[in-house]
Parts: structure tokens; sequence; C-alpha cells
């Protein structure tokens, strides 16, 4: 049952909701393995709530609840939330902004696709404030807490929360990071951290590989920074530009390495956090490097001879 009353009635929902989202049906595919690109987005999530706010998560609330599924309030009573900001857990593009009506008990829902496989859930709203294919950013509002479900099914007011990697509910369910720890299942109260300023989640370095450490970069105007690093245990360069601006959407960004004597190498697309990694071996060799972020461009000369 949902912590404070939240379920009067009505509390079993159809095991397939969530399914019914994705594939049409309940799937059993394992889930997917975490790749380090993954892991690393994974640590940039915030809880759904303005900075400084202190929320109850419960994983156990409800009997429809798979895996790790999270109900959160803050008040005493059971509509005391009702019409609180939610915001977004990370920067991405919303794909459902919709009331799902008979369909499953998610009422009005906002879902959220950061990158890398990586979606939120946002259940149960009483006003939904984006719209499919708009850009958010990390601490933007998207809606209200409400009770909003299916006919029949008479909830107090909270908010549904979810974290999805891939396909296959609900085996592609993921426990939930904030602030780059696992929230403490089943309950724990914690205070958003959520406060603006969102950072692109990745380093050079983990875009690189271990060994690599930066020698040099350049700042490609607001929209981005391109890197130049070395491993000095195998004599590679390595070019990565971060992304600064529409952090998880797609937009175009490059980057490229050419070792003098050699062709050049570029990595260049529609990519939602960088371009890269290119990398060459350059042992005693100056290297030209660069890359491209928005309208902002960044071309080296022949350098770093032999770093």
């Amino acid at each position: 049952m949902k912590l404070r009353g939240a379920v009067v009635a009505g509390v079993t929902l159809l095991l397939s909701l969530g399914a019914m989202l994705t594939t049409g049906s309940v799937a059993s595919a394992d889930p997917e393995p975490f790749s380090a690109e993954a892991e690393i987005l994974a640590t940039n999530f915030q809880l759904p709530f303005p900075c400084g706010q202190s929320w109850t998560g419960n994983s156990s609330a409800s009997s429809a609840h798979q895996s790790w599924e999270i109900d959160f309030n803050r008040g005493g009573s059971a509509d005391a939330d009702l019409g609180d900001p939610v915001v977004a857990a990370a920067s991405g593009t919303v794909v459902i902004s919709a009331h799902q009506g008979s369909t499953n008990g998610y009422g009005n829902l906002v879902k959220i696709d950061h990158g890398s496989g990586w979606t939120t859930y946002y259940a149960h709203l009483n006003v939904r404030s984006v719209s499919a294919g708009q850009a958010v950013s990390q601490g933007q509002q998207i809606g209200t807490v409400g009770k909003t479900s299916k006919p029949g099914n008479n909830i107090s007011a909270h908010l549904h929360y979810e974290v999805r990697q891939g396909e296959g509910y609900p085996g592609n369910i993921r426990k939930a990071v904030f602030n780059g720890t696992t929230f403490g299942y089943p309950v724990q109260t914690l205070t958003s951290r959520n406060c603006g300023g969102s950072s692109n989640p990745y380093t050079p370095e983990q875009v690189c590989g271990a060994g690599y450490g930066v020698v040099d970069s350049a700042a490609l105007g607001t929209s981005g920074t391109v890197y130049l690093l070395y491993n000095n245990s195998n004599g590679y360069n390595c070019v990565v530009t971060l992304k600064k601006t529409s952090l998880g959407t797609a937009s175009p960004v490059a980057a490229y390495l050419e070792v003098q004597g050699s062709a050049r190498i570029t990595d260049s697309g529609n990519f939602s956090y960088y371009a890269g990694p290119v990398r060459a071996a350059a042992p005693g060799k100056c290297v030209k490097w660069g890359g491209k972020a928005g309208t902002a461009v960044y071309d080296s000369p022949f350098e770093h001879c032999g770093s």
C-alpha cells in the first residue's frame, strides 16, 4: 500500500503497465549490461525535486511496483504534496508527455530520454509542463505532483519515479542513483541537490580511457571544449570534444587528430555529450588537433611534438 494512505482503492495495477509503454507486452529479456559510458551517465542523476527539498522515497509502497520503482512523498497527509513541482533528474529529451487514460496506471506521465539507453519516468502528475520532443535541462520543472491514474484507481498525491536502461520491462528497471549515490532501498529520506548548473557527466580522461592525461585544451565558445590527451605508456594521443550546451540532446559536435605525415582522423556527427575519442600513435611526432561544438571551431597548428 502507498505510504500515508496514498493508495485508497484499486491498488493492484496490471503488471503489464510498464511494458505497454515500450514493447506492448511484458518482456523477460535479461537486463542489458552496463557499459562504462552508461555507468558514468548514471551518476549524473539528481532527485526530481527542487534544490534543498527533502522527500521520502519508498520502493515497497505499492503492490503494483516492479523491482526498483519509487514513490515519493514529503507531506504528512494524503494530499499534502499535491501541486508540488517536479523537475528533471537529468538533462535530455521528452519522449512522452501524455495522459495514459485507461491504458495503464500512470495517469499523466512524462518520460525523458537521457541518451545511452537511459530513461526516467515521472507518473501520476497533476500537471505536465513539457511536450514530447522538447529538450529539458537538469532541474527544469516538467510538471507537478498529482494523483492521476486510470479510471477506478483512487490514489493520493505522490510522484512515481523510475529509471530504466534499454528495453525489456521489468528487467530494464535500474536502481535509482541521486547525486552519485544509490538510493537506500526500500525507504530513504533525501535532500535534493538538483540545484541547476547542469554539467556534462563525462570527463576527457573517462572518454579516452585509462592512462590518458590532458596536455592541452581549447574552449569552443560557450558550446564546449576540445581536449588533447597523451598516454605515456603507449605513445598515443587522444582528442575528445565535450559539449557544454544541449546536453543529452543530439547536436553537431566534432573532434579530429592529425599526426604529422599521416591522414587526419575525424569523429563528427550529432551526439548527445561528446565527439571522439579519436586516437593515433604519435611518439616523437607533432600533431594537429581540434574540434567543433555548435558553430564554434578550434584548429591547432602542428605542436606538442612527442607528447
